[in-house]
């Protein structure tokens, strides 16, 4: 198989989609759910901390995770596009090593 198309087709099975993440984002996003599947998991374990501890002291964590959630709205966009061009340095990357002879 051609390498060019080999890279083409891992891309294709791993790159995210943006009405993936939005519709994490809309269901699950207090549980940073969008965020996990972007591959931005520390941000997402903090949104999920903000959610389970959210309501210490004074309901502050829910209030700023809400902020998070409705800021989020416009950066999903961009977070898959960034996610989806490391995923094509990797795989170029990959592309680009030597064969192991088996």
């Amino acid at each position: 198989m051609d390498q060019n198309l080999r890279t083409q087709l891992q891309y294709d099975a791993r790159k995210k989609s943006v009405a993936a993440a939005y519709i994490l984002w809309l269901f699950l996003g207090s549980f940073g759910a969008h965020r996990f599947y972007l591959g931005r998991t520390g941000s997402g374990a903090a949104q999920l901390a903000l959610l389970l501890l959210g309501w210490i002291p004074f309901f502050l964590g829910w209030f700023v995770l809400g902020v998070w959630w409705l800021v989020d709205a416009f950066l999903i966009p961009g977070q898959a596009e960034q996610s989806n061009l490391q995923t094509l340095d990797r795989l170029n990357e990959e592309a680009s090593l030597p064969a192991i002879p088996a």
